[in-house]
C-alpha cells in the first residue's frame, strides 16, 4: 500500500486530525504514560484524590478551580476556564501564559504529540 492511498483513504474517512483538537485518535496508553512521568508527582487519576494538585479524575468538561476539598489559586478561581481538549492543550503547553498568577510550578509540556497523547488519557478518567 503507498503512503499516498493512506494519506487519501484517511483525509476521506475523516481521519486527519488538527491542533484544535488535540486528543482525536490519540494514544491513551501512551498517554498515561505521560501522566506518570509528567503530572503524577502532584496529580492523582483517582476520584476525590488531591494531592498538591487537584485530582485529575473527570477534568475533561470541568470547571477550572472547582474540585471539592482543594485550595485553590484565585487566579485559576476567577479564570473562568472550562478544561476542554483545546483549553487543556493550551494550558498544558504554558500554564502560566494561560492563567497568569497560577500557583502550579509546572512550566509546561512542550511536545504536541505527548500532550494530545496526555489528554486522550486525562479523557478516560470518568
Amino acid at each position: 500500500m503507498s503512503i499516498r492511498f493512506l494519506l487519501l483513504t484517511a483525509i476521506l474517512a475523516g481521519g486527519v486530525w488538527s491542533a484544535a483538537d488535540p486528543a482525536r485518535a490519540q494514544d491513551a496508553t501512551a498517554g498515561k504514560k505521560v501522566f506518570q512521568s509528567e503530572c503524577s508527582n502532584c496529580h492523582s487519576a483517582e476520584k476525590g484524590r488531591n494531592m498538591i494538585g487537584p485530582s485529575m479524575f473527570d477534568v475533561l468538561g470541568r470547571v477550572a478551580g472547582k474540585v471539592a476539598g482543594f485550595h485553590y489559586s484565585p487566579a485559576n478561581e476567577a479564570s473562568g476556564l472550562t478544561w476542554d481538549t483545546a483549553a487543556l492543550d493550551r494550558y498544558l503547553a504554558n500554564p502560566k501564559a494561560i492563567i497568569p498568577h497560577t500557583t502550579m510550578g509546572y512550566q509546561g509540556l512542550k511536545d504536541a504529540d505527548k500532550r494530545a497523547n496526555l489528554i486522550a488519557y486525562l479523557a478516560t478518567l470518568h
